[in-house]
């Protein structure tokens, strides 16, 4: 093991670990890959329904108004409504806190939360995608560990069988 003077970190020669500490780092890489995947895909998600609500709020204008919409009661039911108020829309801005805004502002909020949402997506990429090259490397070396054991025992057996 040598120590790197920097931050403390230790970097390993993977090559040096037995099959079994390379199975379980195997592991833990594929549990990170999740992990990041996972919040990768629900920052997507987040984002599109950021996109979805600024569009919503551009069609909220004055020449709209007492038009027939339809209004979403859950995510997969909508009851006809009529567009009565153009001058404020009602904004979700996080655990149980509404706000009213003038169309404007809540356009211009939803494009603050969307980009902040994209900065935080371009960090985890980067983080994802050397996860995927650590388990690569991972799982190399232990296809080549595993060849290198039925090898020795292949051999080890041959020379038992000619003795």
């Amino acid at each position: 093991m040598a120590s790197n003077k920097s931050g403390g970190a230790q970097q390993i020669d993977i090559t040096q670990l037995p099959l079994a500490q390379l199975n379980q780092l195997s592991q833990q890489l594929d549990q990170e890959i999740e992990f990041f995947a996972n919040s990768l895909n629900q920052l997507k998600m987040a984002q599109t329904k950021f996109v979805e609500s600024e569009e919503c709020v551009s069609r909220v204008s004055p020449e709209n108004k007492g038009k027939e919409i339809l209004v979403p009661l859950t995510s997969s039911m909508y009851v006809p409504g009529h567009l009565s108020d153009v001058d404020t829309v009602l904004v979700d801005i996080g655990t149980g806190y509404y706000v009213d805004m003038p169309p404007a502002k809540a356009k211009e909020y939803f494009a603050r939360k969307e980009e902040f949402i994209g900065k935080q997506m371009e960090k985890l990429q980067p983080l994802l995608q050397e996860k995927y090259r650590t388990k690569q490397v991972v799982v190399e070396v232990l296809q080549m560990k595993v060849q290198q054991q039925l090898a020795s025992q292949q051999g080890a057996g041959g020379a038992a069988a000619t003795s």
